[in-house]
């Protein structure tokens, strides 16, 4: 699983997903946006180049601890992942 963020200081996040998507070794890897943006434009384009999910970064540490581990826990015990 990779989080992304779409605000990175040196490279768009959404350049980072296009290389993850384009990448034979990352392709399938699961990638959720955890991002501040709440642009709709933003959520499009992340579903559009291929994230799996778009989540919200909380502003309050101890609640984007929480999303950390909520989201590990689902893409990394539940969800079934093809095998590469």
């Amino acid at each position: 699983m990779i989080l992304l963020d779409i605000n990175l200081p040196k490279i768009n996040g959404l350049e980072v997903l296009k290389r993850i998507r384009a990448n034979a070794a990352t392709r399938m890897a699961p990638v959720v946006v955890l991002t501040s943006s709440t642009e709709d434009s933003d959520v499009r384009e992340c579903y559009r180049l291929g994230a799996n999910s778009y989540i919200q970064k909380p502003v309050d540490f101890g609640e984007f601890i929480k999303a950390v581990g909520n989201i590990s826990n689902y893409w990394l015990r539940y969800n079934e992942s093809p095998r590469v």
